[in-house]
């Protein structure tokens, strides 16, 4: 019986890890999207990869998850750049990608 207990808690953790992880990837995907669109450039492959994790200290001082993820942007769909993002829980600490657009102005 403890043997079952213990994989029950163990299945629990990994579901609240993969859920936690889950929805840091959809809080990144939206945050690269807003970025994308409102610099007036196109999200490529609609979506952001992640690419670490780390333990790090909250404002609070507890021990949370710190994800990094990339995501590619193009301005007129010929070129590629990387954009990044980090995340520590929900709250974005790090961006780096388009920046918003820049009004033309016309000289002529």
């Amino acid at each position: 019986m403890p043997g079952l207990l213990i994989l029950m808690i163990v299945g629990a953790a990994a579901f609240a890890y993969w859920s936690a992880a889950r929805g840091a990837a959809e809080r990144a995907t939206v945050v690269g999207r807003n970025a994308c669109r409102a610099a007036g450039v196109q999200l490529l492959d609609q979506t952001v990869h992640a690419n670490g994790l780390r333990l790090r200290r909250n404002e609070d001082g507890r021990l949370g998850f710190e994800r990094s993820f990339r995501f590619e942007y193009s301005y007129d769909g010929q070129d590629r750049h990387v954009g990044r993002l980090v995340l520590r829980g929900e709250e974005l600490v790090y961006f780096s990608g388009p920046a918003q657009a820049a009004p033309v102005i016309d000289l002529h």
